[in-house]
């Protein structure tokens, strides 16, 4: 894995640890919808990882097939492009039951590479 790589997904990391530390205290999905400054920060973090996930070279994309990316460019492409059509039950759903998946399979390959820098971006 390329250095530029490594960093990308740290940088995902530290996104999805954000979404979660906005989320810690919300009980549930009504609190969750109706708070907006959390709602709003959680799917800009999911803009960021969809970003992201997009900047990672076609080679790692295509050699970590266990995480699927085109899915995650297309939540994004979602929350970007029809911020009003976001359904907040699904994106409840997504960091709850997904989003520990996504980050368990990225911090694995981060420590089989041994990389534990900071991202740079």
């Amino acid at each position: 894995m390329s250095n530029r790589d490594n960093q990308i997904l740290l940088a995902i990391l530290e996104a999805i640890d954000k979404i979660f530390s906005y989320v810690q205290n919300i009980k549930n999905i009504k609190e969750f919808g109706i708070n907006n400054q959390v709602l709003d920060a959680s799917l800009m973090n999911f803009v960021v990882i969809g970003e992201l996930a997009n900047k990672l070279s076609n080679e790692f994309r295509n050699e970590i097939t266990t995480i699927d990316w085109s899915a995650i460019k297309g939540f994004r492409n979602i929350i970007a492009h029809d911020y009003f059509g976001v359904n907040t039950e699904e994106v409840w759903q997504i960091i709850h039951n997904e989003l520990p998946k996504l980050k368990k399979e990225i911090q694995n390959i981060v420590d089989l590479n041994g990389n534990i820098q900071r991202p740079m971006f």
